[in-house]
């Protein structure tokens, strides 16, 4: 056995009630989170990962005296967002350098008229303020109440309102000023 293997804590066997649980809440939530994620991050090999670590982290910490089991939809979404965010901001640090390499090597990928558009819509919704992101997307694509989204985000129903107004009006200002709709 290898030392890095020897210093690993030891992570307590799951009693058969809460892997049932467990099982459970994969079961009920595993396609609703693929969905927002791939939203949110515009890319389904992202949100799959990003679903795996939240059940990861899930299956880690989740205990009633952490989270309620009817609580357990807002905090499951909750830890989604957290983790969507960590990867928005790794995955934009290795854009950057990217595009530098790119600068650096002349590179200048040609699109084609459609993969231009797909390209301003995406660039445009990944663009907006992650709050803004997140509301509306879980307003949009999973029907989330106001008072729903106020209690995933941990912000109040009249704020969720003014980031779902700001998110649309600033979504189709920027489309129509590039032509896109």
């Amino acid at each position: 056995m290898s030392e890095d293997a020897m210093d690993e804590p030891k992570q307590p066997e799951p009693t058969p009630g809460a892997t049932a649980l467990l099982e459970q809440v994969i079961t009920e939530h595993q396609a609703g989170l693929l969905r927002y994620a791939a939203r949110f991050l515009n890319s389904m090999d992202a949100a799959q990962d990003v679903v795996q670590e939240v059940f990861i982290r899930f299956c880690r910490s989740w205990s009633p005296a952490v989270c309620p089991a009817e609580r357990i939809r807002f905090w499951i979404y909750s830890l989604a967002h957290n983790v969507a965010v960590d990867h928005i901001r790794h995955e934009s640090r290795l854009r950057e350098l990217h595009l530098e390499h790119a600068e650096r090597a002349g590179d200048s990928g040609a699109n084609n008229e459609l993969e231009r558009r797909q390209q301003l819509v995406l660039a445009n919704v990944s663009q907006l303020d992650p709050a803004e992101r997140q509301v509306l997307l879980l307003r949009l694509e999973h029907g989330f109440s106001y008072h729903e989204i106020s209690a995933v985000t941990n912000r109040s129903e009249g704020n969720v309102g003014c980031l779902l107004h700001h998110a649309v009006r600033n979504m189709s200002r920027v489309l129509k000023s590039q032509g896109v709709i």
